[in-house]
């Protein structure tokens, strides 16, 4: 294969989870140049952009272009990587032919890539033991040898090597032969290319896995409430820059989403205070003078005071002037332990649950009754970039298409209504049942002849929404599937099959599969998806309904709770009312 015959990768093609997971390593680099983390294989230095589907800029290792530059700014160096779910280094593996095909002609190529300081990597899920062992022994090998003489005398030394060790140096040059147009390369030339090579092993293909994790932790440091919506945005940020080749940078981010990962600054606190910090840090905001304003701040969770909409919104819970309200809220900043923040004109309420059990008391009826009929007026509000045919919709900056409120309202309104549906107990002054009844009702209304622009506007918020009320939410999504036409299918229709076409089911799918891990819920939740999965129609995104029932449902390692026994019962279930997908899900499931 020569350079030429390389297509442009199209990352579902390496399988059923491919894109999945290409996505989220890709996502993970984000995570990193956002947290000011390192990217492996290179010095620690800021992470400067990245690119994504790189083949545009003539890129054949395309995937992932890391670049990252010294503090100072003097020195630069990138890694370049491909992502592959699945792969196995022998000699007739035609994936990993390809992949050393792509690398071979990178390190060739002295006008994007430098071998006095770039790196080429590849990215993998689970690897065989073998695999691990032998093949990052030996490319460790040739980066701590002083010449080639040395590296090939270490793998081909009976007591200090192995036969599977000389085996697998034998596939690299297999692979390294075809790719040089059938000519064997040099020793010195094998040498060169297995310095600069990497292998590295990311379990990003299971939600339990140690490097999601490590991920969520290292969000949680920015943004404690919200880690797991916060690695579900940027995950949907990677995919709509893959779908365009985009490149990665934090400018190039959301702006509430570079707020949330800029670096705070940290004073130490005398020692002499320290016992005093802790005491404040123990306030009961009930009994603060502040607490009637703190509520309703908690029921927002966060605003844009720039936004005009979202101050009509505050306005109409408040029920007094916002100049007045806002100046006691103001005075909470100044408190050593504030649970809000502001930033740019962006209000943002911390450790919400704590506030929820600590101030839960101080709401009444009419304050939820309130709260509902401003969360509909907000989230019934259709997205205006979806008025726009699929191409417009990528210069929606330049239409200057956008909804009134701003995200932080948006999603920190959606927030509070699953602290209402969820943790209803602490809202004493409250009638019985009140909090349920209003996520339900709010739910009921909002999907009420909801059409699929609607579905479309709410994509990233339906993962919280759904806990709002689960047993509701289901049965809204049910009763969509009985529709004719169903909305659904119109948002399957929008993903199109250009660079500019969107999954707007993506927040569905993973509102599904947080669903699923409750037992209660896994037989309707895998019902659907199969109801799903026999409209969808295919396309380029890796989130698809057929792909989610495989990860709730993976033998070895099930994304539910939910006992063997009930599980047993949803593929029964599925069997009966989508049996096409229910046989191919076996499929995918039994063991290669």
């Amino acid at each position: 294969m020569n350079k030429a015959d390389k297509q442009l990768s199209n990352p579902f093609s390496t399988g059923g989870g491919g894109g999945h997971f290409e996505a989220h390593v890709q996502a993970s680099f984000i995570v990193l140049m956002l947290a000011g983390g390192f990217a492996p294989c290179l010095p620690c230095w800021p992470i400067r952009k990245i690119k994504l589907q790189g083949k545009f800029a003539g890129y054949d290792t395309d995937d992932l272009i890391v670049f990252v530059e010294s503090p100072d700014g003097s020195q630069k160096r990138k890694m370049l990587a491909q992502i592959k779910h699945s792969i196995s280094i022998t000699k007739n593996n035609k994936v990993f032919g390809e992949v050393i095909q792509a690398a071979w002609n990178d390190f060739n190529n002295t006008t994007i890539f430098s071998r006095d300081s770039d790196v080429i990597t590849l990215i993998t899920g689970p690897l065989s033991a073998r695999d691990v062992n032998d093949v990052r022994t030996i490319i460790e090998w040739a980066r701590h040898s002083e010449n080639a003489e040395e590296f090939i005398k270490k793998v081909e030394l009976t007591n200090f090597s192995s036969q599977s060790k000389r085996n697998k140096l034998q596939v690299f040059k297999r692979h390294l032969k075809n790719a040089n147009d059938g000519n064997p390369v040099s020793d010195n030339i094998l040498f060169e290319f297995m310095k600069h090579f990497h292998l590295l092993g990311y379990d990003l293909d299971i939600k339990a896995g140690v490097t999601l994790s490590l991920l969520h932790s290292l969000i949680g440091r920015h943004s404690q409430d919200n880690a797991q919506a916060l690695w579900t945005r940027l995950v949907d940020e990677v995919q709509s820059a893959n779908k365009n080749a985009g490149t990665i940078s934090k400018e190039s981010l959301p702006e509430d989403l570079q707020d949330i990962f800029k670096q705070q600054v940290y004073e130490a606190i005398p020692e002499k205070l320290s016992s005093a910090q802790s005491a404040l840090e123990k306030t009961d905001w009930n009994q603060c003078p502040y607490a009637p304003e703190l509520v309703i701040a908690n029921l927002l969770g966060a605003w844009d005071e720039n936004c005009e909409g979202d101050l009509e919104i505050i306005q109409q819970l408040i029920a007094e002037d916002y100049p007045i309200w806002i100046s006691r809220l103001r005075e909470v900043l100044q408190l050593p332990d504030s649970p809000v923040s502001l930033i740019n004109g962006k209000w943002i309420v911390k450790h919400r649950k704590a506030l929820w059990e600590s101030l839960g008391t101080r709401l009444f009826d009419k304050n939820l009754d309130t709260f509902k009929q401003c969360i509909l007026s907000v989230l019934k509000e259709r997205n205006p970039r979806l008025d726009l045919l699929t191409d417009g919709r990528f210069s929606t900056s330049i239409n200057r298409k956008a909804l009134a409120h701003s995200f932080g309202l948006r999603k920190g309104m959606v927030d509070g209504l699953a602290l209402l549906g969820s943790q209803p107990g602490v809202l004493t002054n409250c009638s019985d049942d009140k909090p349920n009844e209003i996520a339900v009702l709010t739910l009921r209304e909002l999907f009420d002849s909801a059409d699929w622009m609607l579905w479309g506007s709410l994509n990233g918020l339906l993962p919280v929404l759904s806990e709002a009320a689960p047993d509701e939410f289901l049965n809204i999504v049910d009763g969509v599937l009985q529709q004719l036409p169903s909305p659904f299918d119109e948002l399957f229709s929008q993903e199109g099959g250009g660079i500019v076409g969107v999954n707007y089911l993506t927040g569905l799918l993973w509102a599904l599969e947080s669903l699923a891990w409750d037992q209660a819920h896994l037989v309707r939740v895998c019902d659907i998806l199969g109801h799903l999965a026999v409209r969808d129609p295919g396309g380029q995104s890796a989130n698809r309904p057929a792909n989610s029932l495989t990860t709730i449902l993976l033998p070895w390692l099930p994304q539910t709770i939910a006992s063997i026994d009930k599980r047993k019962a949803a593929l029964r279930v599925l069997r009966k009312e989508s049996p096409l997908v229910a046989w191919k899900l076996v499929l995918r499931l039994l063991p290669n």
